[in-house]
């Protein structure tokens, strides 16, 4: 009879520094933490509506609260998450919703570039709505 042999498994080491080790990590944990400041800017927003319902010296607070540097500083951090969460979801979208026209694959770049203008198109008629031009 052969001897049993007890072996121990393999446990990798793990350490913080993982997320730093490959650039698609760090872009991958970056998009997944960008959520957190649509989040907070989401609940911003509901607040506000909660304060404009409130009255008129309620909206003048909330107003002058966002007037504050924290609040710019917040504001233009939720920003860039979001225009870097569009991104990669723009880039994303051919691999997540392949469109076929016939035998043929509409090409990536097609698709991609369809929701890069749109996403241009629409800022500019928000810009003009709001009065930048």
């Amino acid at each position: 009879m052969a001897e049993e042999v007890t072996r121990k498994p393999y446990v990798r080491a793990m350490t913080w520094r993982w997320i730093v080790r490959h650039p698609r990590y760090v872009r991958y944990m970056t998009r997944e933490f960008s959520c957190l400041f649509i989040g907070g800017w989401t609940l911003l927003m509901v607040w506000g509506l909660k304060q404009l319902a409130e009255g008129p010296a309620a909206w003048a607070a909330f107003l002058d609260c966002l007037k504050s540097p924290a609040s710019i500083v917040f504001h233009v951090l939720a920003l860039a998450f979001a225009v870097y969460h569009s991104i990669t979801w723009f880039n994303l979208t051919p691999k997540a919703l392949p469109l076929q026209v016939g035998e043929e694959f509409v090409p990536d770049v097609a698709i991609s570039g369809a929701h890069f203008g749109a996403w241009a198109v629409l800022s500019l008629v928000v810009l003009y709505l709001a009065g930048a031009f």
